[in-house]
Formats: C-alpha cells, sequence, structure tokens
C-alpha cells in the first residue's frame, strides 16, 4: 500500500503573510490539525504549520496571534512524501524525522498524509468491496479526513455515498 491509497486528498492551504489568528480560524472551521504554507512563486518550496507549532510558540510564549504571521514559526520547507512511498516507509520517516503529517507532492500539492491516517485508514483499505459501488463509496472514504464527532462523520460518509451514486447514475 501507498501514501497515494489513503492519503487525505483535501488539503488546506494557507498564505505565508496570513496572522496566526486566520490560521487557527481557518484549522477550527475544517477541523483539521495542520495546513499547507503556499509557496510564494514557482521556484519556493512548500511548508507547513501544524497546531503543535501555534501552541508551542505563541500560546505557550503568551504571543499576540493577531501580531505573528505564518511564516515567523512554520516549517519550511518542510518534509515531503512521494505518492508512491510505501506506508511502511512513510512510517520510518515519520518515526525518524518526529514529524506526525506531511504533504504528498509530486510537482503539485496532491494531498495529506498522517500518522492517523496510517493507523486509521490502514486496515479498511485492506477489506476489499463485493459491489462495484460499495467499492467506489470505500475508495472514496478513504479520502475523506476522519473527524472526532461520530454525527459528523455520518453525515460526511452519507454525502460521499450520495456523490457517488450520482456520479454513477450520470455514467
Amino acid at each position: 500500500m501507498k501514501a497515494a491509497d489513503i492519503m487525505t486528498t483535501k488539503v488546506f492551504t494557507i498564505h505565508s503573510l496570513a496572522t496566526i489568528t486566520e490560521a487557527i480560524a481557518l484549522m477550527q472551521d475544517q477541523r483539521v490539525r495542520s495546513l499547507i504554507v503556499e509557496p510564494s512563486n514557482e521556484e519556493d518550496t512548500y511548508g507547513i504549520i501544524t497546531e503543535t507549532d501555534i501552541v508551542y510558540q505563541v500560546t505557550a510564549k503568551e504571543k499576540d496571534p493577531e501580531q505573528i504571521m505564518v511564516y515567523q514559526i512554520m516549517t519550511k520547507p518542510c518534509i515531503v512524501v512521494n505518492p508512491d512511498l510505501s506506508l511502511e516507509n512513510i512510517a520510518r520517516l515519520f518515526a525518524e524525522t518526529g514529524i506526525g503529517r506531511a504533504p504528498v507532492i509530486q510537482e503539485q500539492l496532491l494531498g495529506m498524509i498522517s500518522v492517523t491516517d496510517i493507523l486509521m485508514k490502514y486496515n479498511v483499505a485492506r477489506k476489499t468491496a463485493s459491489d462495484p459501488v460499495s467499492a467506489k463509496i470505500h475508495e472514496a472514504l478513504l479520502h475523506s479526513r476522519v473527524v472526532s464527532d461520530p454525527q459528523e462523520q455520518i453525515d460526511r460518509e452519507s454525502e460521499i455515498a450520495w456523490d457517488v451514486i450520482e456520479e454513477i447514475q450520470t455514467d
């Protein structure tokens, strides 16, 4: 199994000149633990800002999040993962570097993979669906972010399933 098989494809980005307040608001709104920092130009690299960065470098130091910019605390360049990298190699990379998530990039940003993705989706991805519709729904669900609210997760999974069914009906 590879990164592309279980990565989350819905990734949220932020500009390096955004304030930490804006980053926090986006993280809260989207229920994510990190944001990818967009490159400033074509030669630039991606960065990443995580909830840990904010807590350790802003909150713990009693800094005003309105006065701190993303570029001041982000990690750049960040470690990136190739979509063809095996889960075992990704787990090894995470263990050796102490990171918990990384963008999946191959010429462009394709997704994000995290320790949670590996843990929560690995066993699910190994199960096979018995019919084509279930298989397509299963594939779509693999690429949605796991959320802490069970009802929201059910709602999201239902929405994904209906999208897949509508797509199949139009084909």
